[in-house]
């Protein structure tokens, strides 16, 4: 029988094995169970959530055993940003593409390390599937190199042109209110993969032992208030007056603060971490960067969609994320994002500032 608590079982050849607590569902488990809550409860959505299951326990490996392979460095390459990619960048690319291909549950596949959007047929040649993937296959993956945590960022829609024809660049430029799920998967002192169908937000933890995910923190919130920040300070003077005045208030001690000020920079981790303690993540446009330098397809959305399912907020400092009409691809935008409270205090100091 197993124990109610999670206990250590073995320690050989320097693995620690957990015996996981009898009550924690799978993963798998949780997808069925779920799958009709779901209006268009047909399994193509639950089977792309499992790929994105298996291709984060691949990437998981590699990412482990970054600095014993050659995994770690830049490519030798840019991406459409004009970013370097890194090797582990094209390595967790090529993993997500390729397991949502070889499942044939996608008809499109839009990835921010891709100058255009993939259109996935059949094996039969058709185009019969209903969904598109838009992803950051490994948001934060210059942060490789110093071991700090990475994660993936992915978005589900229903495609919007006729069903068994090729994908449009119009399946993929929706606004983040058409999404039917996001999450992301963060690699880090564990991997957990934190998902939503429209229907709250549940956070999945690996068990590296026997290679399931548990269900470890289920309905997710955020706290109204937060006592958190985060954002590169170190580009204060290129920031909009708005941005400045909010970065003083958080800093008076008055009240409730100052608060504490928390940057990563990883999109992932910085956001995880204020979801589970309360804060606000912002990259405000600033004067290197006009118009943001987040993605709105790739990352905003998704989050986005994730923060306002656990109870929080995601703006660009005026308005919702979600309800922005994407006209490019890769479409940068700032983004204001965590405790509701928090984001509509920022808004207000960018409002009296305008």
């Amino acid at each position: 029988m197993i124990s109610q608590k999670t206990r250590y079982l073995c320690l050989k050849h320097n693995y620690i094995v957990f015996e996981m607590e009898e009550r924690n569902r799978t993963l798998g488990e949780f997808i069925i169970e779920h799958q009709n809550s779901f209006q268009y409860s047909t399994g193509e959505l639950s089977r792309i959530i499992n790929s994105i299951r298996l291709a984060a326990k691949v990437v998981n490996y590699k990412v482990n055993k970054a600095g014993l392979v050659d995994i770690v460095g830049a490519a030798g390459e840019q991406n459409i940003q004009g970013e370097d990619q890194q090797k582990l960048d094209v390595y967790a690319n090529e993993v997500f593409i390729q397991t949502l291909i070889n499942r044939e549950i996608v008809c499109g596949i839009g990835s921010e390390e891709n100058d255009d959007f993939i259109t996935v047929a059949g094996s039969d040649n058709s185009h019969n599937n209903k969904y598109v993937v838009l992803m950051d296959p490994l948001d934060g993956s210059s942060n490789i190199d110093v071991n700090v945590s990475v994660g993936t960022i992915f978005s589900v829609f229903r495609r919007i042109t006729p069903v068994g024809t090729p994908v449009t660049i119009e399946d993929f430029l929706q606004p983040g209110v058409n999404q039917v799920a996001a999450g992301y998967v963060i690699y880090g002192t564990s991997t957990m993969l934190v998902y939503t169908t429209g229907h709250g937000v549940n956070g999945f933890t690996l068990n590296p032992a026997i290679g399931t995910f548990y269900l470890s923190h289920p309905d997710m919130k955020y706290s109204e208030d937060g006592k958190i920040y985060s954002i590169n300070e170190g580009n204060y003077v290129h920031f909009p007056q708005g941005v400045k005045d909010y970065i003083k208030y958080c800093q008076l001690e008055e009240g409730d603060r100052p608060y504490t000020s928390r940057y990563i920079g990883s999109l992932v981790s910085d956001f995880h971490r204020n979801m589970i303690k309360g804060g606000i993540y912002l990259y405000p446009t600033s004067s290197k960067a006009p118009n943001g330098k987040l993605r709105l397809l790739y990352e905003c959305n998704p989050m986005a969609f994730i923060a306002e399912q656990a109870g929080g907020k995601a703006s660009d400092g005026y308005k919702r994320i979600m309800e922005i009409q994407p006209t490019e691809l890769h479409q940068r935008v700032p983004f204001f994002c965590g405790s509701k409270n928090m984001v509509e205090k920022a808004e207000e100091f960018m409002a009296k500032a305008k």
